[in-house]
């Protein structure tokens, strides 16, 4: 869905638009030298640089600044310049001097307020080595459209989405002069006590790597060098989403194999295939050993297996953290050279500038660091700086910001996603879809009248469509009361004058979202109370939930006849869950995360290994609601399973193929899922993992044939060798509309 309006004239012309555009001259010194010649390669461009910078400019290049506070006249908060602030040369003279700086962080440009620094930064320093803007840029970017978070992105199970969204997301960024955005999270969701569960993408490793490798290339592009393209930066390498008790930061305890099969299958795509020229290295430690601080993840894994040319980002303090936190650095010099050895390419205010800067330069005299580490970590960000064309065409065109902020296309893009991630739980009785002609509708709840959109994201920016709002202008006709649910016997009262009952339940910022974890699952507040009182009016009740993370919701399952999970959908929200709930729109939505029934059953991921034991004295061990599952209006059949392995030797794909059956009377669509076991394997492998799925729309009785094609290498497993193999023998495929499919066939595969 990428628009007209993305694809405007580049950068190259903009000097032939106006004086003010005029591109900054370069210094007359280094007129012919090779790293200024646009059409020379970028290594060679990169090589040429470094042997011409002292150890003080490079130092310089590996260093994050703070934008808002410190270099214009007026900021509307400590992350955001006000829009009609005025850049300060003098205290860019005053930070900086003449040694240029690496990248500024923490100030949402105006195109000319990036124009105006980004010119001062060429002109004052000695080799006019332009400055890199970094902001986030997790579901939209500053004030722009408002997608929904990365929780719904990924129940469409739909990586078009996926890459449209990083595609709009980019294109709202580079337009105001930033060029490069802190997303897309690829931790594995597998502990839902963690805040940070909203901004992943679920459990499931391959589901993972998949959409996170769509939204680096809608965000990257075919070429960095454009106007509508950023660089991506996945994050928080690596295995960040299983924390020890939850809790952000904490320790986390795999070994090699799990690290290798499990946590590191998400970012092998978006690096290998996607290309993504930046990552951002993690605050936990491994088996003890913090990844800022370890060289076998940053160098060996990253940059030498998997070929990684960008630069790795320390996440905000992560540096410091190996000196304060995790005292495997005696000082603040320690931690710094210890990181830049280890793969950490820039500092995310760590430490003083000066601090850090000087220790480095220390560390390079003593040579306790090498000078290869230096410039490989130099080299990583101009790299970067060349492959965006800032060396070349480093100012933006005032007057693209206004055809792309917000433009009609992402607006409609936000809202179809929104539409495609509602996931029915529960409907019985086909209570759902409500029909317009009702009368008297009870909105009740602390979610119906607001926006919920989560973390990294202000609630007042864009349309802020609420549920209360969706339901009265969907069906404008109705009578439709709402309260809060603050005073329970006043919202029991007004359910009891309804005729159907919507409760608006869950969580919101503070509660979910960066370091709010939990130690249990439960509505939070009095909203466990309310939802039984209401029930217990008898009226006809549907819950919709609006959340950051699965919610131990083991009543209301058992209860209440229709559940609508709708996570934080954005700024359309209210809209797709009005429109859903009345029957416009099909709901095909799959969970990507496990719902459990207690805090007790965790860690309960699917594709756990088969030794793992289920059973307790007061739990069968089940989840609430498998990975994968969701309801539609309709219902879907599957059958005639075949799966074809390739001939002995030949290397080629296994091909696996179902037909699916709209068998209900309205259109919808349905998730075909692909699971894969390993019947005998030389090490434990899960039971079963996810390798395959297509989200296709079917018209009432029609059958469509699903086609799945597996490459042999998603069959390899680490053995016992530290080696990966794709080992012959027999193995077992389901496909099915979740986790638990039953429909299954075995095939041999020979060598």
């Amino acid at each position: 869905m990428r628009s007209a309006l993305l694809l405007t004239a580049g950068f190259v012309c903009l000097a032939h638009l106006s004086p003010a555009l005029a591109q900054p001259s370069k210094p007359a010194t280094a007129k012919q030298a090779l790293y200024q010649q646009a059409g020379a390669p970028i290594d060679k461009r990169v090589d040429d640089l470094l042997r011409r910078m002292t150890v003080e400019e490079k130092v310089r290049q590996l260093d994050m600044y703070a934008g808002a506070k410190d270099l214009v006249d007026k900021h509307m908060d400590d992350t955001h310049a006000a829009a009609d602030a005025v850049f300060l040369p003098e205290k860019a003279q005053g930070l900086w001097g003449d040694l240029g700086v690496g990248s500024v962080h923490d100030l949402y440009p105006t195109p000319e307020q990036a124009n105006a620094l980004q010119k001062w930064v060429i002109g004052h320093n000695r080799l006019g080595i332009p400055a890199l803007f970094i902001e986030e840029g997790l579901h939209g970017f500053n004030t722009g459209t408002v997608f929904p978070t990365p929780l719904n992105l990924a129940a469409t199970w739909n990586p078009e989405i996926a890459q449209e969204t990083g595609a709009a997301i980019a294109a709202e960024a580079r337009a105001t002069g930033v060029d490069m955005i802190l997303a897309p999270v690829l931790d594995l969701a597998r502990e839902p006590r963690w805040g940070r569960v909203e901004e992943d993408f679920g459990e499931d490793p391959y589901l993972t790597g998949q959409l996170g490798l769509a939204y680096v290339r809608g965000a990257q592009g075919e070429s960095l060098n454009t106007d509508h393209t950023v660089v991506s930066e996945p994050k928080h390498f690596a295995g960040h989403g299983s924390p020890e008790s939850g809790t952000n930061t904490s320790p986390v305890h795999i070994g090699e194999r799990e690290l290798r099969s499990v946590m590191l299958k998400p970012f092998e795509p978006v690096f290998r295939e996607g290309h993504a020229m930046a990552t951002m290295a993690a605050y936990h430690e491994i088996d003890g050993i913090p990844v800022t601080a370890d060289p076998f993840l940053l160098k060996k894994i990253l940059r030498d297996e998997w070929g990684f040319q960008g630069f790795v980002l320390s996440d905000l303090g992560a540096i410091q953290r190996l000196y304060k936190v995790h005292h495997v650095a005696a000082t603040p010099k320690d931690a710094s050279c210890m990181a830049i050895r280890s793969g950490v390419d820039m500092q995310f205010y760590d430490f003083d500038h000066d601090v850090f800067q000087k220790a480095l330069i220390d560390c390079v005299h003593e040579g306790s660091l090498s000078q290869a580490d230096l410039d490989r970590a130099v080299g990583a960000v101009l790299r970067v700086k060349f492959a965006l064309g800032l060396f070349d065409h480093p100012l933006v065109d005032p007057s693209l910001n206004a055809r792309v902020h917000r433009s009609p296309e992402h607006l409609a893009l936000s809202l179809e996603s929104a539409r495609q991630s509602m996931t029915l739980l529960k409907n019985d009785g086909r209570l759902l879809p409500l029909s317009k002609s009702v009368q008297r509708i009870a909105v009740i709840g602390p979610n119906a009248d607001v926006a919920r959109y989560g973390d990294y994201e202000k609630e007042e920016n864009g349309e802020h469509i609420s549920l209360l709002d969706g339901i009265r202008t969907l069906v404008s006709q109705a009578t439709v009361t709402f309260d809060a649910g603050k005073d329970i016997p006043a919202a029991v009262a007004m359910a009891k004058d309804a005729d159907v009952v919507i409760l608006g339940l869950g969580e919101w910022q503070g509660i979910s979202g960066e370091s709010f974890d939990r130690s249990n699952l439960d509505l939070p507040g009095n909203q466990a109370q309310l939802l039984e009182a209401v029930v217990a009016t008898g009226k006809p009740v549907v819950l919709v939930l609006e959340n950051g993370r699965p919610l131990t919701i083991g009543w209301a399952k058992e209860h209440v006849p229709a559940i609508l999970e709708a996570w934080y959908p954005g700024e359309f929200g209210g809209k797709a869950i009005a429109e859903t709930l009345f029957g416009e729109n099909n709901p095909a939505g799959r969970l990507t995360i496990t719902f459990p029934r207690s805090v007790g059953q965790l860690p309960v991921f699917y594709n756990s290994d088969p030794s793992r034991m289920r059973k307790y004295v007061d739990d069968d061990g089940k989840p609430l609601f498998p990975f994968g599952f969701g309801l539609s209006y309709t219902t879907f059949r599957y059958d005639h399973l075949a799966a074809q392995p390739p001939a002995p030797g030949s290397g080629g794909d296994i091909v696996v193929t179902a037909d699916v059956t709209n068998t209900g009377d309205r259109e919808g669509e349905e998730v075909a899922q692909l699971y894969l076991r390993q019947d005998v394997s030389s090490v434990e492998t899960p039971d079963r993992s996810l390798k395959g799925f297509s989200r296709i729309r079917l018209k009432p009785q029609e059958t469509k044939t699903v086609t799945f094609r597996i490459p042999q290498e998603q069959l390899a497993v680490w053995n016992a060798e530290g080696k990966w193999a794709v080992e012959p023998g027999s193995y077992t495929v389901w496909v099915g509309g979740s986790s638990e499919a039953s429909l299954s066939r075995q095939f041999s595969l020979r060598h």
